[in-house]
């Protein structure tokens, strides 16, 4: 499974890129406005950083706006993937996008059916939201299970992108269930790393490393 990391904040990507576990990176309107600059001046930044698939988000809601808008983030780098809505006229988008090569991450997905139609339309990736669901008393993990069979049943091309991820244990469950990507903050790819264990093991054998004679 591919690790994107879910952030605008570049000195977050350097440090996930350092670790050299990062995939990709996906953005969204409401991470850009958290860093204060331009969209189109922080996806150039970001592409410069990661070699793999960057997303960015169009603003526009209708059809003539969305495509627009896709095909001046598709001119940033080559590594650009534009995220549309799953809406009536998103769909529309997807469609033409992909038929110019264009990639796409239909996004704010939350049922297996708006997937499927998604993938028809011929998106690069689908985005379930599954800490939104969650939110809101459903099982987003049982949503991406869904996805998964549906795609592997009619053999889709679409990319399972679990997104909204809020603890390791998504991140697990995603991995279980064959998804293609994670996205994830920075903050859940450090406790990804982290374990009790590990802390008390190393601290043991620092200690036992002082007994050890030196060299005389």
């Amino acid at each position: 499974m591919q690790i994107f990391i879910d952030t605008a904040d570049v000195r977050e990507i350097r440090e996930a890129a350092a670790l050299g576990v990062l995939d990709g990176v996906t953005t969204n309107p409401t991470l850009v406005a958290a860093v204060g600059r331009p969209m189109r001046e922080v996806l150039s930044e970001i592409c410069e950083i990661v070699p793999g698939p960057v997303s960015g988000e169009v603003l526009a809601t209708t059809y003539e706006g969305m495509l627009a808008e896709a095909l001046e983030l598709a001119k940033i780098a080559p590594n650009i993937v534009v995220k549309i809505p799953l809406i009536r006229d998103g769909l529309r988008v997807v469609k033409v996008l992909t038929s110019e090569g264009i990639k796409t991450n239909v996004t704010l997905c939350f049922s297996p059916i708006q997937a499927m139609l998604a993938a028809k339309a011929g998106a690069t990736y689908i985005s379930p939201f599954v800490g939104r669901l969650d939110d809101v008393g459903h099982e987003g993990m049982d949503v991406v299970a869904q996805i998964v069979e549906i795609y592997n049943n009619y053999a889709f091309e679409t990319q399972v992108l679990v997104a909204s991820v809020r603890s390791p244990t998504h991140v697990l469950q995603a991995l279980r269930m064959g998804a293609d990507v994670a996205t994830i903050p920075l903050k859940v790819i450090d406790q990804l790393i982290k374990h009790p264990l590990t802390d008390v093991g190393l601290a043991r054998f620092i200690a036992d490393a002082a007994k050890i004679p030196k060299a005389t």
